[in-house]
């Protein structure tokens, strides 16, 4: 593969199409918690940046070195998608019916929930490891920041949306967050089996 604009076009795509699980998983957090400052925008997505970033480079090392054993891997990859975020999203769901009768205290993704986020958001992009395969190293690094930048961005536009939402339906905003993160859970398994 050369180093030309076809290229960045590519990794931009690349890019936009590993984000939209990030993004709807960012849209569910601004509804959850409204009230977030912007460093903690700046850091829930950039954990989302670097697992998109990781996770495809991840998938590279695979293909150059043990490729038999990722093939065997990557048909779990819908499954452990779908309990990674169907349990998320379901601790979401039941906090917001039980506290729903209450005062709402705002929820906030705490450190081990953004942690498996970025796992479930991310595992799929293991496999773009095989598509950039083709790459030299530096071209594969470069590709995965470019998808990072792309994550990025794409992941605090789903924050603010998400924050806009999520004052206006206060109470029941960690009950959409949650069903959010289920469907998402849904998709990528349906989307992994067919």
């Amino acid at each position: 593969m050369e180093w030309n604009l076809l290229f960045f076009f590519n990794s931009v795509l690349l890019g936009v199409g590993l984000a939209m699980d990030a993004f709807s998983v960012s849209l569910a957090n601004g509804l959850s918690e409204p009230d977030m400052k912007k460093k903690r925008m700046c850091g829930i997505a950039g954990v989302f940046a670097l697992f998109q970033a990781v996770m495809p480079m991840i998938g590279w090392v695979c293909v150059h070195t043990m490729i038999q054993y990722f093939e065997k891997f990557e048909k779990y990859i819908p499954w452990i998608a779908l309990l990674l975020l169907g349990f998320i999203g379901g601790k979401m769901l039941l906090e917001g019916i039980q506290s729903s009768d209450k005062e709402m205290e705002k929820p906030k993704v705490g450190a081990a929930a953004l942690f498996v986020q970025g796992v479930a958001t991310s595992i799929d992009a293991l496999s773009v490891g095989f598509t950039i395969a083709e790459y030299g190293l530096f071209m594969a690094i470069v590709c995965a920041l470019i998808i990072a930048m792309v994550t990025f961005v794409i992941s605090i536009a789903g924050l603010i949306i998400g924050k806009k939402f999520g004052i206006k339906f206060a109470n029941k905003a960690a009950i959409l967050g949650g069903a959010i993160l289920i469907v998402i859970g849904l998709e990528i398994f349906i989307k992994g089996l067919f």
